[in-house]
């Protein structure tokens, strides 16, 4: 098996920033194997290891909304761990939510950002581009246990408290598996640039499929309804 690990000061796009609070930086160890053993080329290690390794150091600091200000929310652990029975998902918990777990059938709203370790930690859609009439962000919102999201948001969701946020990594197993899975970013380009990389023919044919699909995302659970 191989194993790509990649230690960095992660800086969260979602927590919030004030001038009396500590520093958002969240140092952590991430450890990303691949669903393939024998397959994997040096090539395709090396690939994997910078595009992971520029995930943990690129991302730019963002002000989250005002909700995610909340001066009861916990500090989280700047370690991550793999959900049990989760198909190898990786989360790191930036903040503790303090409100309801989701159970199957709930109706869930999170805001996100989701990127592609393929593409150098790029960036390929978030809640936050999506506005109402009123320009104000609008929250994905779906059925857990639908089976119309992709697998490794499910995981990660499932075990959030509402006004969590969680860091998730991904990996190509438990994410699209097919152009039709949800969240689909609603930019055509994007789309396109997103399910061209993870279904390339020719990489796919090299032994890459275990790294062109790991995703990275940055999720809150905004609210539920329980059904």
């Amino acid at each position: 098996m191989t194993v790509i690990q990649c230690s960095a000061a992660v800086q969260s796009p979602l927590l919030p920033r004030h001038p009396k609070s500590p520093s958002n930086a969240v140092s952590a160890t991430t450890l990303v194997s691949s669903s393939s053993s024998s397959s994997s080329s040096p090539t395709t290690s090396r690939r994997a290891a910078l595009s992971l390794s520029l995930f943990s150091t690129a991302f730019p600091t963002l002000v989250f909304s005002s909700s995610a200000a909340s001066s009861s929310s916990k500090s989280a652990v700047s370690e991550f761990s793999e959900l049990p029975n989760s198909g190898g998902v990786k989360v790191l918990d930036l903040r503790f939510g303090s409100g309801d777990v989701p159970r199957n059938g709930d109706q869930v709203a999170v805001h996100y950002y989701g990127r592609l370790a393929a593409k150098q930690g790029w960036r390929f859609d978030s809640t936050y581009d999506h506005k109402d009439e009123n320009g104000e962000p609008i929250p994905f919102v779906f059925f857990l246990g639908s089976g119309k999201v992709i697998s490794g948001i499910e995981a990660a969701v499932r075990s959030m408290k509402v006004g969590g946020i969680r860091r998730v990594v991904i990996p190509p197993s438990q994410g699209y598996q097919s152009t039709s899975q949800e969240p689909i970013p609603p930019n055509y380009f994007d789309r396109q640039r997103l399910f061209t990389t993870i279904f390339n023919p020719t990489r796919l044919a090299n032994g890459e499929g275990s790294t062109l699909g790991t995703l990275i995302f940055d999720i809150e659970l905004v609210s539920l309804r329980h059904q």
